[in-house]
């Protein structure tokens, strides 16, 4: 009797080594793209404020720009190690996940 079946038989089955370093790989790229969707939302509000009157400034094109620029900080940000968020996260996803099996 093999492991898999081994473990089968007591009514949980362990993941293989490879499954467990996409399980780690996955987590940890839902911590980044989390963090940087909250370092996005934090940082909003501050582009927001900018006075962008001028020649050059304003209108809804600004506005659609401006918030797909603030989301690149977010992801420049937490690809650059961010703020400490996603290994908090990276951590409980994988809790979670431990607890399921």
């Amino acid at each position: 009797m093999d492991r898999t079946a081994l473990a089968a038989s007591l009514g949980r089955v362990q993941p293989s080594p490879a499954e467990n370093a996409v399980a780690l790989k996955q987590a940890k790229q839902a911590a980044e793209e989390f963090e940087s969707l909250f370092i996005a939302e934090m940082l909003s509000p501050v582009f927001e404020s900018l006075d962008t009157g001028g020649l050059f400034g304003g209108g809804q094109g600004e506005k659609i720009y401006r918030s797909l620029m603030v989301q690149e900080y977010g992801k420049a940000i937490a690809k650059a190690g961010g703020i400490g968020i996603a290994d908090t996260v990276q951590r409980e996803i994988l809790r979670m996940q431990e607890n399921q099996q």
